[in-house]
């Protein structure tokens, strides 16, 4: 059987000359149809650019030269690289389909998602506006959004970044691709979610035949779904073969490193290693430390009592509310000094919202929030400006969380100026400096702006933000899930190693369980708007009590492979 796709002799660079930057260097492989062939490696390893290459999505600027033969048919083989703008608007998002690893910058925010659906419908299935409309419906229950007819009509920002993934994968399914590029598809996902999304990808590939391109860090995941593995590390192939060979008989030290950074049980309690401790001391990792631990103090940081927060679902015509979406439905938990405590759930189970309104960004329908033994309910907006500077967030997305027009040093010293007005400015920018040695950014980077920065560099510039006031309680919200498996392992050593030097509690919010065991000393599970279950981390792991952890638990990728 032909090759639906042969990449030969494919190379990227941007610049010229001197200022040349090679980000894929002369790599060749095949894309069988009706198979998963996984491309993995960490970001700026090349990923990206060869699959935004396959839709002539680069920017005019890159230099782009070798083949990459797309065949349209049994007689008609095509070069993607060499067709007119006018033919690739035929092939793009109709033959050959994208899900993007970014859907909340991916989606027009002017129009409502089933809008946005139904457009491809209409452009390249020739589908009247109501049969694009409804068989948008029926897409979004494919992808298990919850309430399709009302998620057709709402925007980008009413929903959570975890559906609005999911109306990405609605999106680029709509047509019936031969071939489907999914870029980190289900990194915002929960693995409930995402086990069922690569299951009906996978039920679709059986369908249709098409071909998936799956790029992405996570090996756990690659290991239940795709076929074949192709490693990049550097813009170069290092590696690539059968997924099961590759997996358990790895030649190359990349792949080894790969393997190891992700968490796992055994790891807990312990630093993780990174991707340079394989490849400087040739392929076997040095040994590995176990994590200084701050003994957890038995005062009180945070109590939070029958906290609830609703938002009106339907209404009449007078506006009176009718029903309501309870985000947030009677919690009841406390965090005590130096503690981490992990909250793990679906996506839209109200996590979010938990961790905002703690913080005061969102106003409680009811209930009651003690920080340091004060009701933050009775506080003025003067005072809560006071009480603030103590409670801090780590946000999810840290490019849209940090200001463009700031440099990373005017945004750490921001909240110091805000805070502190009576700190001079050299001393403001000596502490911006410290804190950014602290989570392993040079100084003199202190001029640069966000956008001069990996993913991982911003978040890390993020915690750097967030400690600058010395906070009590630090809340991580999805702040690793975005991340390749080795930069999240030295996000999450750093903040292990920051909770020993400033002596923090934290609420770490997160949808994915391995890193949930590993960072925290207690862990909640949140379902629909409820804490099902609580407990410590190992108790909750090993020995679940509630059928939805034990569901949560079983939905874990790569369980019956031993990484």
């Amino acid at each position: 059987m032909l090759p639906l796709v042969q990449i030969k002799n494919f190379s990227v660079s941007f610049g010229k000359e001197k200022e040349k930057i090679t980000a894929v260097n002369n790599i060749s492989f095949d894309v069988p149809p009706g198979r998963v062939t996984a491309l993995i490696g960490e970001s700026g390893s090349g990923k990206s650019v060869t699959a935004l290459s396959f839709m002539q999505l680069l920017s005019p600027k890159a230099n782009i030269t070798g083949e990459m033969l797309f065949s349209e048919s049994i007689r008609s083989t095509v070069n993607l690289l060499t067709l007119s703008p006018h033919e690739i608007r035929k092939i793009r998002g109709n033959k050959i389909s994208m899900i993007f690893q970014e859907p909340m910058t991916s989606l027009n925010p002017v129009q409502t998602c089933g809008a946005q659906v139904a457009e491809s419908l209409v452009l390249h299935k020739k589908l009247s506006k109501r049969d694009a409309a409804v068989s948008t419906v029926e897409l979004f229950k494919k992808v298990e959004l919850p309430s399709p007819e009302k998620i057709f009509k709402r925007y980008p920002h009413e929903i959570s970044g975890g559906q609005k993934q999911r109306v990405m994968i609605a999106m680029a399914m709509s047509c019936g691709p031969s071939l489907l590029i999914a870029d980190e598809p289900t990194t915002a996902l929960d693995v409930r979610v995402q086990m069922n999304i690569l299951d009906l990808l996978k039920n679709l590939q059986a369908e249709t035949g098409m071909a998936i391109l799956l790029i992405t860090h996570d090996l756990a995941l690659v290991a239940d779904v795709a076929d074949d593995i192709v490693v990049m590390y550097k813009g170069e192939i290092v590696e690539k073969g059968n997924t099961q060979t590759l997996l358990n008989h790895p030649k190359h030290n990349y792949t080894k490193a790969l393997l190891a950074c992700r968490p796992s049980v055994k790891s807990k309690g312990r630093i993780l290693p990174i991707v340079s401790d394989f490849l400087n001391e040739g392929g076997i990792a040095k040994d590995i430390a176990t994590i200084n631990i701050t003994k957890r103090e038995e005062e009180i940081a945070l109590r939070v009592e029958g906290l609830k927060v609703f938002y009106p679902d339907s209404k009449n015509i007078f506006g009176k509310t009718l029903s309501e979406f309870k985000a947030v439905d009677d919690v009841s938990f406390l965090i005590r000094k130096n503690e981490t405590v992990g909250l793990v759930g679906e996506s839209g189970c109200g996590k979010t919202t938990l961790g905002r309104a703690v913080l005061g960004l969102i106003q409680p329908t009811a209930g009651k929030i003690y920080f340091d033994g004060k009701d933050l309910s009775n506080c003025s907006p003067a005072e809560m400006r006071i009480i603030r500077k103590d409670l801090q967030i780590v946000f999810q997305d840290p490019y849209g969380s940090l200001n463009p027009r700031l440099s990373i040093g005017n945004a750490i010293m921001e909240p110091i100026k805000v805070h502190f007005p009576g700190i001079r400015k050299a001393e403001r920018r000596e502490q911006a400096g410290h804190l950014l040695e602290q989570v392993q950014i040079k100084p003199d980077m202190m001029g640069r702006y966000p956008h001069e920065f990996s993913g991982g560099q911003r978040q890390r510039i993020c915690i750097a933000r967030a400690l600058a006031l010395n906070p009590d309680l630090l809340i991580f919200d999805e702040s690793v899930s975005a991340l390749d498996v080795s930069v999240q392992a030295q996000v999450l050593n750093l903040i292990n190693e920051l909770k020993s030097r400033y002596s923090f509690s934290s609420l770490f919010i997160s949808h994915d369980l391995s890193v949930i065991h590993y960072i925290s000393d207690r862990v909640m599970v949140m379902h629909k708007g409820k804490i099902i279950e609580e407990g410590s981390a190992d108790a909750v792991f090993n020995n679940p009590q509630a059928t939805y952890t034990k569901d949560l638990l079983a939905a874990v990728p790569g369980r019956n492979f031993v990484i």
